[in-house]
């Protein structure tokens, strides 16, 4: 299904990781080594908050798809998670003392200075995506676990775009920080999301067939690998 690649839901998106087999951590970036409160530098300030609404954009897209579709038990049971991953960023950000970008808990509401305009966007988009039926719904939820992967492991393309001191993909994420709290966190996420991804893609071809789900973010390697089936299938651009 190549719905969501014809609609480029974030155009530009510039997909580099290796996300399982993330390379060494803590490659940071000599030119960002200026730290605010508590050892956290401001690439990493920056990539936390975006997380924050990013775990609650999956949360509310999910609340919202399971509420369309209340037999996909799916969308319930993934939901609850994403509450608990968009509570742990905020526990982290409290932590650190950064201010949540979050002033609204209200399913669809996005209200960070930054990117409180980019998640609102696509919130309306993927869940106007998922309007179209059950099986595009779960569509929706792997696109958002493979896009979760990437901006967890590196720099979304919107913060580079929105901060000077942000040059490239390698300057924030997993890929970036040599701060061990961060990275546990960030771990925990990936796998979370590797879990998530895991759990679309069975509902998807229990309706399709196996090996009928192709990447739609990440590579196909990256995706198969996660599903613990490289080698065994082939897609239709093969």
């Amino acid at each position: 299904m190549n719905l969501f690649s014809r609609s480029l839901l974030f155009s530009g998106i510039i997909i580099t990781a290796a996300l399982c087999a993330i390379p060494a951590l803590g490659a940071n970036n000599d030119s960002n080594t200026e730290q605010v409160t508590l050892g956290v530098d401001f690439n990493e300030e920056t990539h936390m908050v975006f997380m924050r609404e990013e775990e609650k954009l999956a949360r509310d897209v999910y609340i919202t798809l399971g509420d369309m579709y209340p037999d996909a038990i799916v969308f319930s049971n993934i939901d609850d998670a994403e509450q608990q991953h968009t509570t742990t960023v905020k526990d982290k950000l409290a932590k650190y003392n950064i201010d949540d970008p979050n002033t609204d808990d209200t399913v669809g509401a996005f209200t960070g200075a930054d990117y409180g305009w980019y998640f609102t966007e696509k919130y309306n988009l993927l869940v106007g995506l998922g309007e179209a039926g059950e099986l595009d719904a779960l569509y929706v939820g792997a696109f958002i676990e493979e896009l979760d992967m990437l901006d967890i492991v590196q720099c979304p393309k919107v913060i580079i775009d929105t901060h000077k001191k942000i040059k490239d993909s390698s300057d924030c994420g997993l890929n970036y920080t040599d701060n061990s709290d961060l990275q546990s966190m960030l771990e925990s996420l990936l796998e979370g999301s590797k879990n998530h991804l895991r759990s679309y893609v069975g509902n998807i071809e229990a309706v399709k067939g196996e090996c009928s789900y192709e990447a739609q973010v990440l590579t196909q390697l990256e995706v198969d690998t996660i599903l613990g089936r490289v080698g065994e299938c082939t897609y239709g651009d093969e």
